[in-house]
């Protein structure tokens, strides 16, 4: 499974390349807008620090413009992957812009409905919002298990991108249905590491080799 970074932040994008688990980066109007960059400025920066795929989102409602800003973004970055809604336009510019060679992750995807016509036009990504759903009680890791379900069915090429991942569990869930990537908000990604069984293992470990050290340097003086 790879992990994306859900975010516009640069600070955070360094430090998950420097982990070295960083595969890619998803972003959003919203995410941008809280960085208070120019978004092209922004998406060249985050390119510079990540080969990986880097979605960057169209903000209009119609295909034709869609279409426009995503041929412009491609020419921002190599890495570059266009983000359009799972709505009737966002469908029509994926389709518009698949046959031009563009890559494409429909995002806002909420049904297996919506993901079935994203692979139909040929989307690259396919990004499943599972945390809103559960906000409204709805199982969303359903919508990721029978995606991917559907997408093996019939050999589609689409890749399933599990999205609104609010917590570790939700990365594990993702993984054990079958998603291809996971993109994951900073604090997430960093709570992937933690465990108080480490954290105290760890501190005992040390003591234990500190503790060591000095009796051997008492050894030292004595000498």
């Amino acid at each position: 499974m790879q992990f994306f970074l859900d975010t516009g932040s640069l600070e955070e994008i360094r430090t998950a390349q420097a982990w070295g688990i960083l595969d890619g980066v998803t972003t959003n109007p919203s995410l941008v807008s809280k960085e208070g960059m120019d978004h092209k400025a922004l998406i060249r920066e985050i390119a510079s620090i990540t080969s990986g795929p880097i979605s960057v989102e169209t903000t209009s409602e119609r295909a034709e413009e869609m279409v426009a800003q995503g041929r412009e973004y491609v020419t921002w970055a190599p890495n570059a992957i266009v983000k359009v809604p799972a709505t009737a336009e966002g469908i029509k510019a994926a389709s518009i812009m698949g046959k031009e060679g563009i890559r494409i992750n429909v995002t806002l995807v909420f049904s297996p409905n919506q993901a079935l016509l994203a692979a139909k036009v040929g989307a690259y990504f396919v990004s499943p919002f599972v945390g809103r759903l559960d906000d409204i009680s709805e199982d969303g890791m359903q919508v990721v298990r029978d995606t991917v379900q559907i997408y093996r069915n019939f050999g589609f090429r689409t890749k399933v991108l599990a999205a609104s991942l609010r917590h570790p569990i939700h990365v594990v869930e993702a993984a054990k249905a079958g998603a291809d990537i996971a993109t994951i908000p900073f604090k997430v990604m960093e709570q992937l590491f933690k465990h108080p069984l480490t954290d105290t293992g760890q501190e005992r470990f040390l003591a234990d080799w500190r503790k060591l050290q000095a009796e051997l340097e008492r050894k030292k003086t004595k000498v």
